[in-house]
């Protein structure tokens, strides 16, 4: 008992740890994980943040080393000293298509500006060439020693002197881009002032998604897979002038003011899809998901373990009722044969007849204390998988006229009227013979107990087609329809007061459906509550392979 005791406690803790102490325990475990995931995440839209910084400041970079190569690569082939040669500067214009305007300007010769020949046919560019000529023309007679001076001095420090412009397009502005150098003669000294203007177009189309599509490629290869878009638009206009593959529009996380080769322009970067702030939420959402299914395992949990807790205690508590009222059981035929064999051994009794009559009773209170012990034997034996049984051909006439011939005593004590009917056309069956008295005498046994004012008892077996049917039926309290299967499970008891008020172990229904299972059969129950109870037993004719499969 100890030891069972022992098994069961052991069940419900394991119960306990697997239903509540473990999802607790990953409650807390993810809980802290995902406070650090927080923590983490927030600093992940910081690291973005730098990263796309990075990603602009490279763009930069390498978009002011291109056009500063481009321009380098015009202005060496720009004229030292001397007259300056229109030719030359058609010359570089054609070998450079890049540019949009080229020019020199010196004091003494004034103000030389070529643009693209093949283009001023279109009056739009022919326009943009007088109106720079003459922006250039201007202001270089007002600022050309100033312009001359901080040339030099940049010229020194190896910078570039760039400077934006914007040049008409129909109804809208294009943005252009100029670049100032100085030109020198064969002895160093200063020649003339000298500039170019990049192409508004090559600018739009080529240069810049070139530049962007290059900078993304080469963050790719290093393994900067965040997968970025880039656009470059005017500081004051959000509009994009030009933009990386990828990008699809939207409010960028992070700009950046472009200075060198392209003042005025602004950088901008985003990831393609998605912003940082909806990643962010996204995380939110993900994080109250998992809190809430984390919640619910542990509620789960403990719903769980509440219903197991309950039902061991209530199982515990029926296996208490079940020893008292075995205990009981036990008592009762234990004191009738006590009773009979000290009234025998006071040699009281003065006729034979008397003596047979306690004999018999002595007898039949040992087989019916034989048949309450076996009961238990078997119960303990089916729970622990280990109940058999011997099948063989049985006349079930005999039997059931035998098993109730052993309980006449009692059913007659008790003062109810019997009436048995036995049909002489029921074959004989492949049964476990002491199984199936046993199954008989649990539903006598039961009608006895549970039978009021009305006691009546009545036994029938009859073939019906395909089965052979044993009933029992009695005029007792009855029993309710929502408890007409619950009395079939072991330790169950109908909350009825005479039920509770009367002894009994609660395993005897629990044993005749295994028993009758076990034979391929069923057993069922019609009820009237007040009215009386039908039990029937269905065994079919022929032993099925349901009858070897439960015994298996």
């Amino acid at each position: 008992m100890k030891k069972r005791r022992w098994n069961e406690r052991t069940r419900m803790m394991l119960t306990l740890e697997l239903a509540v102490v473990l999802p607790a325990a990953a409650l807390v475990i993810l809980g802290a994980v995902h406070l650090h995931g927080i923590r983490r995440d927030r600093s992940v839209e910081a690291a973005f943040q730098r990263d796309f910084n990075q990603v602009l400041l490279i763009a930069e970079k390498q978009i002011n080393r291109k056009a500063y190569e481009l321009a380098d690569d015009a202005a060496a082939e720009f004229p030292g000293e001397g007259t300056t040669c229109i030719e030359t500067l058609d010359r570089i214009l054609a070998t450079h298509p890049y540019l949009a305007h080229v020019w020199v300007y010196s004091p003494d010769g004034g103000l030389v500006l070529r643009s693209q020949p093949s283009r001023m046919k279109d009056w739009t560019f022919h326009n943009e060439s007088e109106n720079f000529s003459s922006m250039m023309s201007g202001w270089m007679q007002v600022e050309y020693e100033s312009t001359l001076r901080e040339l030099d001095e940049m010229e020194k420090k190896g910078r570039h002197y760039s400077f934006p412009n914007q040049a008409k397009r129909g109804d809208k502005w294009a943005y252009q881009s100029g670049v100032l150098f100085l030109t020198r003669d064969r002895s160093g000294a200063h020649h003339a002032v000298a500039g170019m203007a990049f192409d508004a177009e090559y600018l739009h189309y080529q240069f810049f998604p070139e530049m962007l599509d290059a900078v993304l490629s080469h963050q790719e290869e290093i393994g900067e897979k965040n997968h970025a878009a880039i656009m470059v638009h005017p500081k004051y206009d959000s509009s994009v002038l030009a933009a990386s593959a990828g990008w699809d529009g939207g409010d960028p996380e992070v700009e950046r003011n472009l200075e060198g080769a392209f003042p005025g322009l602004t950088l901008a970067i985003k990831l393609p899809g998605t912003t940082l702030a909806a990643m962010g939420e996204k995380f939110e959402r993900s994080s109250f998901l998992t809190l809430g299914a984390l919640s619910l395992l542990l509620t789960a949990g403990i719903i769980l373990t509440h219903r197991n807790i309950a039902r061991e205690m209530a199982l515990a508590r029926l296996k208490s009722d079940f020893v008292s009222n075995v205990s009981h059981e036990l008592r009762t035929p234990l004191s009738l044969i006590r009773l009979y064999a000290e009234t025998l051994e006071m040699g009281r009794l003065k006729s034979a007849d008397k003596y047979q009559e306690y004999y018999s009773i002595i007898r039949k209170e040992s087989e019916r204390l034989t048949a309450l012990i076996n009961n238990i034997l078997d119960f303990s034996r089916i729970e622990a998988g280990r109940k058999e049984y011997e099948f063989r051909q049985t006349d079930m006439r005999e039997l059931v006229r035998q098993t109730l011939e052993s309980y006449r005593y009692q059913i007659e004590q008790s003062g109810f009227a019997f009436e048995e009917k036995i049909a002489e056309d029921v074959p004989p069956l492949s049964v476990d013979r002491e199984a199936m008295a046993r199954s008989l005498l649990n539903l006598v046994n039961n009608a006895l107990k549970y039978s009021q004012d009305q006691k009546y008892l009545g036994v029938n077996l009859f073939r019906d087609n395909g089965s052979v049917k044993l009933e029992v039926v009695d005029h007792g309290i009855g029993i309710p329809t929502g408890e007409q299967q619950k009395i079939f499970d072991k330790f169950y008891r109908v909350g009825d007061p005479l039920v509770h008020n009367t002894k009994g172990s609660g395993l005897g229904l629990s044993l005749v459906r295994h028993i009758v299972q076990a034979h391929g059969g069923e057993v069922v129950v019609d009820s009237v509550p007040g009215r009386g109870s039908k039990f029937t037993i269905n065994l079919p004719v022929v032993r099925t392979q349901t009858a070897k499969a439960a015994l298996a």
